[in-house]
């Protein structure tokens, strides 16, 4: 890899602002002016690729994940879904933390271009549309009530009404031998089903508390609110009120 002819045909294409420096032996930091929003530059270096002297490796040594687990994490399946989807889709690898993508020599501009756009989809994953970052709902409640309600016993997907295999429950938690029976709601058409599962329970007398975890309450219609807050015995605005006092809530309401 010829650094000096590398940087001199991708500074054609570049202009000001751009340059190779070399950090270590054989390692070299690509200086482009290209931010993260809080104006930060976006890490990106250049090394040797294994696949021969007419190509490079550009990569990042794990900067990209470090600044990212600053104030997000890759903890559920929804999440490592699509980081992995965008990883793919700008043809970036990834091995022990550490991005890269291999061009050849000649197309080491548009490489690098691409390499850091890749990096600033990552650390922006925080800032997803409002779409995506619902899909991850479901996910982190269930994450969380596995990892951090544990003590409670939980189980996903019960059907306390074997007669009625279609009205089920998302968790069954238990303690001080209360059932407590979780819901998670994201829009009004959940609400409406949950609102319609508790009314089959209380009619049956079942024995149940109920909390209804919200993603966002606000979004709902004023007659979903209304059905909900009729037939649940608990109901938290969002998933951070449910972290906050989910579990104390339960082991307050079973020694009541």
């Amino acid at each position: 890899m010829n650094i000096d002819e590398l940087r001199n045909s991708v500074k054609i294409l570049a202009g000001d602002g751009f340059d190779i420096v070399e950090r270590q032996v054989g390692n070299y930091q690509i200086i482009i002016p290209i931010l993260h929003e809080d104006g930060d530059m976006v890490d990106v270096y250049l090394q040797g690729s294994p696949r021969g002297d007419s190509y490079a490796r550009i990569c990042d040594f794990g900067m990209t994940l470090m600044r990212l687990s600053y104030n997000y994490e890759l903890n559920t399946p929804t999440r490592k879904r699509i980081f992995d989807s965008i990883l793919i889709n700008n043809e970036v690898d990834i091995e022990g933390g550490n991005l890269f993508l291999d061009i050849h020599l000649d197309n080491a501009y548009d490489g690098i271009l691409k390499f850091a756009s890749c990096v600033q989809k990552i650390c922006n994953m925080d800032y997803w549309s409002r779409e995506t970052v619902r899909s991850a709902f479901y996910d982190d409640l269930a994450t969380y009530i596995q990892e951090d309600m544990a003590e409670f016993s939980p189980r996903s997907d019960q059907n306390p009404l074997p007669d009625y295999p279609m009205i089920s429950v998302d968790w069954s938690l238990s303690h001080n031998d209360r059932t407590f029976f979780i819901f998670g709601v994201r829009g009004n058409d959940k609400a409406k089903t949950v609102a319609i599962t508790l009314l089959e329970f209380q009619k049956v007398n079942l024995p149940f508390l109920s909390m209804v975890v919200h993603e966002d309450m606000g979004e709902l219609g004023g007659r979903e609110i209304t059905y909900l807050t009729r037939n649940a015995d608990k109901q938290y605005p969002a998933f951070g009120d449910f972290k906050e006092k989910g579990s104390v809530d339960i082991r307050r309401l079973a020694a009541s």
